[in-house]
């Protein structure tokens, strides 16, 4: 099983996406923030189950798709970090900025 590792970046994301939801609904921010959180957890048994990402086409870097959410991802040996979070109409995150 693959352990699953939220770097800073990734969870200070999910929480300015939540807090950003929040201003409309709390009750809708601490949903979208819990699916967002949850649905990584069936990369811990299928790290590949990502796609690769396009905007970078390397096969360490995936993402998981939820809603207008992206949840980005480098795999490695038996880790994979969560990179970031962002919502799909923004442009890609700079990935050269540590992780």
């Amino acid at each position: 099983m693959t352990r699953i590792v939220w770097t800073v970046q990734a969870v200070e994301d999910v929480e300015a996406i939540r807090d950003y939801v929040a201003r409309d609904s709390v009750h809708s921010a601490q949903l979208l923030a819990s699916r967002l959180i949850l649905s990584v957890e069936r990369l811990a048994q299928f790290p590949d189950s990502g796609r690769i990402v396009p905007e970078v086409g390397d096969e360490t870097i995936r993402e998981v798709v939820l809603g207008n959410y992206r949840i980005v991802y480098r795999l490695a040996a038996s880790q994979l970090n969560i990179l970031t979070v962002f919502h799909g109409a923004r442009l890609f995150p700079d990935m050269t900025k540590g992780s």
